[in-house]
């Protein structure tokens, strides 16, 4: 949550701050700052609400060194008082943090007896109170932020902004990359993807390092010893990536349409990466995926892909909820994770314990430098370029579609396994291009505009994908949606079919096809009106979305209309289906 930028070179920076901010958006758009420093005076501009609402820019001098923040609310009210940077009480300093300070009460507590005054409700002043008392007895700010930063408890990144033109920033946690320029101008962000139209190398900065910039010279130190760090730049391959909506109205319709370019990538990848993760996969014990929010559901899905064409001993676990399996964690299993932005603090947890106890870590990531691809033993990039829309579907069809190829190369099927995907992706693109069936969601997204409830159905490879569909549907359209196992339904959803209901069915024509035909028939037998997606017809459905056949990847082209549907609701009750309200794209804070 949260995104941070910098920026110290030879243009001016406010413009260049804005724009990576607009990039970073995606972190958190409840409120944004930028400050700069010109004249041994530090000049802030903050407000509530998006970036793309800015008209502050005159407000700033022209300068050549800056800081920004857009914020996710955490603790304190969406306010502009609440927003970052804060200043230090003497002004000689600002500060901006991606994270949470777990300990930050007691902190408080202590700072307030000593005398400092609190004007935000915001962990991160604690953070600012704590750098001025260590000044007190430290002369370096360097080194007053190396010791306040070591007594936080929690994910945190910091970055501060000082009157005589030097940028720190420390992480913890949180992320953090540093970028350069061909012109040597030096960036640090929360991700690549905010600085690669203008730089050309990257730098991840690791956990428990501290980066300190001033006169465009870069220094990085590690906090635990202060000594300082050699460093090597690398090249950046996002940096050709248009971030653009084109000709569509919004970034998600368009990262929908990019699926199957996202899908290509897969099949063009090297044989031997899958072979090498296979062979690990087949010598364990136990195989756990992980994943949180549509890349838990993603996770669940790859899971099912390797109990059924893998016959392998797979569990699916969420962030969030999967302490309780770490002490079961043996250096006989591998853990996969699939991920947008490698960085999702809850499963970072896990994988830091899983990585203390041995077990192999596989990883499928989309955002170069994230920390999950650095923790792992097979590095996996999705390479499905930028991923605007909070709303997350390119990636989640990307990663179960990876995950359907590691389990048949697990049972030596990779080369029917590319060939399966080879006809999605053809299918995926005819059915996107065909505006007839663009056309027959739109209907289904009229009639279910006015509806309070919307239930899904779904079985065995389609299970999981009714389940991203109920995501969908909850972030774009903030109506509920229940999805459901289809034979489980008799055992306590059945209470809530009454005439008027709303159900969507997803299905394969396989072996469970007739027990979701019995469930269509238990809630339309008390009123409920059917709309199933699949590649055959019944007349037990009311209605019907067609997709084409495509054999064991059937569930994958059935998440499509899925996607555009909860699209084309949200976009009917005028909400904004790229940033949709409370939740940000990446959760790098528990």
């Amino acid at each position: 949550m949260c995104g941070i930028f910098a920026y110290a070179g030879k243009n001016n920076a406010a413009p260049i701050l804005i724009e990576g901010l607009k990039r970073l958006e995606y972190r958190g758009y409840d409120s944004w700052g930028v400050a700069v420093q010109e004249n041994n005076a530090i000049h802030v501009v903050k407000e509530v609400g998006k970036i793309s609402k800015i008209d502050s820019l005159n407000q700033l001098p022209h300068a050549k060194i800056g800081i920004a923040h857009t914020r996710w609310a955490t603790h304190g009210g969406i306010t502009q008082t609440n927003a970052h940077p804060h200043y230090s009480s003497d002004n000689s300093f600002v500060l901006a943090q991606n994270g949470i300070v777990q300990n930050y009460e007691p902190l408080k507590e202590m700072l307030q007896k000593k005398g400092y005054k609190f004007i935000s409700e915001t962990d991160t002043e604690v953070i600012v109170r704590l750098v001025e008392e260590k000044l007190l007895g430290i002369s370096s700010l360097r080194l007053a932020v190396r010791a306040a930063v070591k007594e936080l408890e929690g994910r945190n990144t910091v970055i501060l902004l000082s009157n005589k033109g030097e940028i720190i920033a420390a992480r913890n946690g949180s992320p953090l990359v540093a970028g350069r320029t061909a012109s040597d101008d030096l960036i640090v962000s929360s991700d690549t993807l905010s600085f690669a139209p203008i730089a050309q190398k990257m730098l991840v900065i690791d956990n428990g390092q501290i980066v300190q910039i001033h006169d465009k010279e870069m220094h990085i130190f590690d906090i635990t010893s202060d000594k300082e760090l050699k460093y090597n730049w690398e090249d950046i391959n996002l940096r050709n990536d248009k971030v653009d909506k084109e000709e569509f109205d919004h970034f998600l319709i368009k990262e929908i349409h990019e699926t199957p370019k996202a899908l290509e990538q897969i099949v063009r990848q090297d044989k031997k990466s899958y072979l090498a993760l296979a062979h690990a996969l087949k010598a364990a014990r136990t195989v756990y995926t992980i994943g949180s929010g549509t890349a838990g559901v993603a996770a669940a899905q790859i899971a099912y892909y390797l109990r059924e064409f893998a016959k392998i001993n797979a569990i699916s676990l969420v962030g969030a909820d999967a302490l309780e399996y770490v002490e079961l964690f043996s250096k006989e299993d591998v853990i996969i994770a699939p991920s947008q932005s490698g960085e999702t603090a809850d499963v970072l947890e896990v994988l830091e314990f899983a990585h203390k106890k041995g077990l192999k870590i596989a990883s499928y990531v989309n955002m170069p430098g994230a920390m999950m691809t650095r923790m792992s033993d097979f590095k996996f990039m999705a390479e499905a370029g930028p991923e605007v829309s909070v709303v997350s579907t390119k990636i989640f069809t990307s990663q179960i579609t990876w995950g359907y190829l590691v389990a048949k190369t697990v049972s030596d099927g990779f080369d029917e396994g590319i060939t399966h995907i080879n006809s999605l992706i053809e299918a995926m693109k005819r059915y996107l291009k065909n505006q007839s069936n663009i056309n027959l969601v739109k209907n289904l997204a009229e009639k279910l505009i006015n509806v309070d409830d919307i239930f899904l159905l779904g079985k065995g490879q389609n299970f999981y994908i009714v389940k991203e569909g109920m995501v969908k549907l909850i972030e774009c359209t903030y109506k509920h949606a229940h999805a459901m196992p289809a034979g489980d339904l008799k055992h306590y959803a059945i209470t809530l079919m009454q005439p008027g209901v709303q159900i969507l069915v997803a299905f394969s024509d396989d072996s469970s096809m007739s027990d979701v035909i019995n469930a269509v028939n238990e809630v339309k037998t008390r009123g409920a009106e059917v709309t199933a997606i699949g590649s055959k017809s019944s007349k037990n459905f009311n209605s019907f979305i067609k997709v084409p056949e495509v054999k064991e990847l059937n569930s994958v082209m059935n998440v499509i209309p899925l996607q555009l549907l909860a699209y084309y609701i949200g976009i009917q009750l005028g909400n904004e289906v790229d940033k949709p309200r409370n939740i940000a794209k990446s959760v790098t804070v528990k």
